[in-house]
């Protein structure tokens, strides 16, 4: 399926991996369960990545979508 919108292709990504990078500068990996129209993201099994590197697994997470800068599938 092509993805002709922005969440078209978030909607793909569903119930994969996707990695998050915030403008913090941390990077959250997991599985992502939903979103809504102003990017606010929860991620099941996630990981939050600090200069690359691992610092705790957190499992279910609430974003905020302001704070979102990249939302990729890994």
């Amino acid at each position: 399926m092509e993805a002709s919108r922005p969440l078209d292709a978030l909607n793909a990504a569903r119930n994969k991996k996707v990695i998050v990078d915030l403008k913090n500068d941390r990077q959250y990996i997991g599985k992502l369960i939903a979103f809504d129209i102003h990017i606010n993201t929860v991620l099941d099994d996630a990981e939050e990545h600090i200069n690359g590197e691992l610092k705790r697994k957190i499992g279910t997470i609430f974003i905020r979508g302001d704070a979102i800068t990249i939302i990729a599938p890994q």
